[in-house]
């Protein structure tokens, strides 16, 4: 199993690369290559996952992040409540109730498990409500760059002008606290709190997976002419990448 892992990582690098050759280099670049890019990382977000949660925890975070993910985005879209007022083009394929692509979630469960882990590895001896609020905010860091890209791209289009290079700040909170509530009720059902083991050769497999998502999405947007937005992605995301990536002492 973990080198089914490993290949899906390898396999997350290279789409990765080759994500940013299309922009930098002119590689031609391929509508298929978001989702199939968002598909890989969730496969290598579960399998991750069974290894280090077990299944049945795993699964459960899978359902906590499609069932709230999906709840917020289809009452944030129909609504303009969580996130503020957008809505979806058809760029990202079918919509659950034609308001939200399905690929949604599944591109939700790629950076919430990453995002748990290093929260665990780093707050799990504080509790489960600061693993939650951690969690979120390392979530939502990915979103300062990968907001304005995917605007940019015309995944989705944001009904106002917003402060932060068009998007409203609303968003950010409407991120953190979709995160925060996944994550919140995660603790909450694991009855028997147990904090992370130790494992960090493993789970610097997860923070890398974080990190590829995170700076492909801040060098496109960086590209694009939104250095501003790719250097806020990078610096809030930084602290996350490094210190999930140390071993903890004590």
């Amino acid at each position: 199993m973990r080198r089914l892992t490993y290949i899906f990582l390898l396999i997350l690098a290279l789409l990765t690369l080759y994500s940013i050759l299309s922009v930098f280099g002119g590689l031609p670049y391929h509508p298929l290559l978001t989702p199939l890019t968002t598909l890989i990382s969730f496969v290598f977000a579960l399998l991750h996952g069974s290894q280090r949660l077990g299944w049945p925890r795993t699964l459960q975070l899978l359902g906590l992040t499609t069932g709230i993910s999906l709840l917020f985005e289809c009452v944030g879209v129909a609504t303009g409540w969580v996130y503020g007022p957008y809505h979806y083009t058809d760029k990202l394929g079918p919509m659950f109730l034609g308001l939200v692509p399905y690929l949604i979630p599944v591109a939700w469960f790629m950076m919430t498990y990453p995002s748990y882990l290093i929260a665990s590895r780093l707050l799990g001896r504080s509790g489960w409500l600061a693993v939650a609020a951690g969690g979120a905010l390392a979530m939502t860091a990915w979103d300062l760059a990968m907001d304005p890209m995917m605007v940019a791209g015309g995944h989705w289009v944001w009904e106002v002008e917003g402060a932060y290079f068009g998007v409203p700040l609303q968003n950010f909170w409407g991120w953190w606290l979709t995160t925060f509530v996944t994550f919140a009720l995660f603790g909450l059902l694991d009855r028997s709190r147990r904090e992370m083991t130790a494992d960090l050769r493993f789970d610097r497999l997860a923070v890398l997976s974080y990190a590829f998502t995170g700076l492909s999405s801040a060098l496109v947007v960086g590209r694009i002419g939104l250095g501003g937005a790719a250097l806020a992605g990078l610096w809030a995301m930084l602290p996350w990448i490094i210190l999930g990536w140390q071993e903890r002492r004590g």
